[in-house]
């Protein structure tokens, strides 16, 4: 029976193989709360609900996107895990959660053992790095679904916070200040349109250094998605809202945390928007608006406070070794953003 699937495209011997080193790998990540042991048809994890008053579990699922598509290009697949487990961790901060665990999904045509390890080498580092557990996850091998050597990936996250706790952006008043954080490129977000313009149009190759970035074009793109988890913790007390900047940018993302009578308005020259952005839009020729729509253009998380936290926010800031700006304000209106 195995052999005949083999012949279908599925080798289960060779899926057992490349996870024999799974759990090592997977443990290496556990919290306390882990029970149980890697294999079994569902994790467990214990909640300790006695350092809660009212604990609120926090979900969130995504992707990676066409970024995959660099990764097939250029045979590097030991960042992809990574901005999947930062870009989930990132959508839980923002309402002031801590993550718990992580669950990845692989698909995949052929199995390749190298790139799987690389794949599950980041999952395991992107934990580690925000002390997330690598609780379990899926492999489907599915031939004829996926052309040869891609495959796609998949996270779930969960994490906790105490009701009163949470940042829901209700506190956001007229006159707070919006800080932006530095993002280190694309993150995870505006792929298709990068590749178009880069690669379509310009006929750049993922081996190509180019000069506008002072980089070779592959490097630049796959360049993991970060963490803001360690800021977020530090500065979540006197924060009113947060918005990471993913798909959509800012004018999508920012009013999602926005109480619908105010606007936040956005100065777009407080901050040296990255080569990376500039080089998309004067090759694809893109708008401003579209630009600011589509990508995060060097922010990657938005922070809105009262003025008087905002030297406290800079200096905790630098002190992580992020790259904070003062963008912008909170002013009366109906929920939208403005950038000018």
């Amino acid at each position: 029976m195995s052999k005949q699937y083999q012949k279908a495209g599925v080798n289960i011997e060779l899926g057992n193989q490349v996870k024999s080193k799974l759990p090592q790998l997977l443990s290496s990540t556990n919290r306390n709360e882990v029970l149980g042991k890697v294999g079994g048809f569902g994790g467990l994890f214990l909640l300790d609900t006695k350092k809660y008053k009212k604990p609120v579990l926090v979900s969130s699922v995504d992707g990676v996107g066409t970024k995959l598509k660099i990764a097939f290009e250029y045979n590097k697949h030991n960042t992809i895990g990574i901005d999947l487990v930062n870009h989930c961790v990132n959508d839980i901060a923002v309402l002031g959660a801590e993550p718990l665990f992580f669950l990845d999904y692989i698909g995949v045509g052929k199995l390749e053992a190298d790139v799987f390890e690389q794949i599950i080498n980041g999952f395991t580092k992107g934990c580690k790095l925000n002390n997330c557990t690598l609780i379990g996850g899926e492999t489907a091998q599915m031939p004829g679904f996926y052309k040869k050597g891609e495959y796609d990936v998949s996270g779930t996250i969960i994490g906790v916070v105490e009701k009163d706790s949470m940042i829901t952006g209700e506190n956001i008043s007229d006159g707070d200040i919006v800080i932006g954080v530095q993002s280190n490129g694309l993150h995870t977000n505006g792929y298709s349109l990068a590749r178009k313009i880069l690669f379509d149009k310009m006929r750049y190759g993922v081996e190509d250094y180019i000069n506008d970035i002072d980089n070779i074009l592959g490097d630049e793109l796959l360049k993991p998605h970060m963490s803001y988890l360690s800021l977020v913790n530090k500065v979540k007390k006197y924060v009113n809202g947060i918005a990471h900047i993913t798909g959509g940018g800012f004018y999508d993302n920012i009013p999602r945390v926005l109480p619908k009578n105010l606007d936040v308005t956005i100065e777009k020259k407080s901050w040296q928007v990255m080569p990376i952005f500039e080089l998309i839009q004067k090759y694809g020729k893109v708008s401003d608006e579209e630009m600011y729509h589509v990508f995060n253009m060097g922010i990657g998380m938005t922070f809105i406070l009262n003025n008087k936290y905002v030297n406290k926010f800079l200096k905790e800031s630098k002190d992580l070794k992020y790259k904070s700006y003062i963008i912008g304000c909170v002013k009366k209106g109906d929920g939208k953003v403005k950038i000018l």
